[in-house]
């Protein structure tokens, strides 16, 4: 990401880093020797907005910290959703870095004038908003994160 495009769109710091993974006992075994032990959850989430179509999809999380920075480990159980894909594509890795933000809707617009697609998203409430964001010249996704 170019200088210019961080300060077009005023980013804050990532805090996270997600991983995808098609096997949470095996990545657990590569991942805690760095990163110690992981807290686990399981999160369904019905009706998160992937390709512009409703999708309920449900997730195995696991999470632990490098310093300020969280540490995801995402296994996708059933449903559609990015984890899914990557992990039909093949994928096994780094998936998406995290940006808390503070008003969601403005971030994803920045984003938008920068080249990059709201790929996934889900409001909860009035005051919890997530979206994941690609653009075809990156392997990897953006996540912002409004969360009080």
């Amino acid at each position: 990401m170019s200088e210019e495009i961080r300060q077009l769109m005023d980013l804050p710091p990532a805090d996270q880093v997600g991983f995808v993974v098609p096997d949470m006992d095996e990545a657990l075994k590569r991942f805690q020797p760095m990163f110690g032990e992981f807290v686990m959850m399981q999160s369904p989430l019905e009706g998160a907005m992937f390709h512009g179509q409703p999708q309920d999809c449900e997730l195995l999380l696991a999470f632990a910290k490098s310093g300020d920075m969280e540490i995801e480990l995402i296994q996708p159980i059933s449903g559609k959703g990015p984890h899914q894909e990557f992990v039909d594509a093949g994928g096994n890795g780094m998936h998406h870095l995290r940006f808390r933000v503070d008003n969601h809707d403005e971030m994803v617009e920045k984003a938008k004038a920068c080249g990059w697609e709201q790929t996934w998203t889900m409001c909860m409430g009035d005051d919890i908003a997530f979206s994941y964001l690609s653009r075809p010249e990156d392997s990897l996704f953006i996540e912002f994160l409004q969360m009080p």
